[in-house]
């Protein structure tokens, strides 16, 4: 595993870093805030072997980016990263559960997922993503992988009205060209959904779309998460540099 915590600066306030996960334990602190937020915060049902813990059969593929506050010694936000390697091991991506990736296999060899995105609800100022993406930029440069994809999700407590607006103008500016276009396996039908107003994009959709990223077509349902989830694409090639540099330095 990549130790990415010599590359971190602290925030002038809050003083996190952000490294990867190094043994089992520091997994588990993440497990532990990805259970916070997705079950006790957001209501999702997982399927769990150890209570108090979000796992599922990618854990141990994946490599995870944490954020600890440096003052309590707290993990405060993480990611996880399915290199191409890992997913090859393991049988697929994450996300292929939920989408026909198949026009995206050239892109597999170089493609690293993101997934399990989450920030601590006394945490949420900006930082900590600032400092996830700056482990994040790391990991991609020494490695050489050139292209970040994942899910992006909506919440679904409103019925998936604002998760359809979000779609629709997403589409407007940001819809990957026909050849990265994926078919979600269970479509969430958006059409019947949208009422024509203008939801307010979630922050983390915003801030990828800044960077260069791109949905890769209509959204998923989750039913687990109750969620609706949109594939996002990020060419490396395409990213944003200045906007990046605001965001990680």
């Amino acid at each position: 595993m990549l130790d990415v915590r010599t590359n971190v600066q602290a925030t002038p306030a809050g003083r996190y870093h952000v490294s990867l996960a190094v043994d089992d334990n520091e997994i588990r602190e993440a497990q532990r805030l990805r259970y916070k937020v997705f079950a006790e915060e957001m209501g999702a049902h997982l399927a769990s072997v150890l209570p108090g813990h979000d796992i599922d059969l990618y854990d141990p593929f994946c490599d995870h980016l944490l954020v600890r506050e440096l003052a309590s010694g707290e993990v405060v936000g993480t990611y996880r990263i399915l290199p191409p390697e890992a997913a090859k091991r393991v049988g697929s991506y994450y996300s292929e559960q939920e989408f026909d990736l198949a026009r995206l296999g050239f892109l597999r060899p170089r493609m690293a997922e993101l997934g399990r995105s989450c920030v601590h609800p006394a945490h949420r100022s900006g930082a900590v993503i600032a400092r996830l993406w700056m482990g994040l930029a790391d990991y991609m440069t020494r490695y050489g992988y050139e292209t970040i994809v994942g899910c992006a999700s909506v919440g679904m407590a409103d019925g998936g009205h604002i998760a359809a607006s979000v779609h629709r103008q997403l589409a407007a500016r940001h819809l990957a060209p026909i050849e990265w276009r994926v078919t979600p396996r269970t479509r969430l039908p958006v059409e019947s959904l949208d009422d024509g107003r203008n939801a307010a994009l979630p922050p983390l959709i915003k801030g990828y779309t800044r960077l260069g990223a791109m949905i890769c077509g209509e959204p998923a349902w989750d039913p687990d998460f109750n969620t609706a989830d949109l594939l996002m694409l990020l060419p490396m090639a395409q990213l944003n540099r200045s906007y990046a540099r605001r965001l990680i330095v």
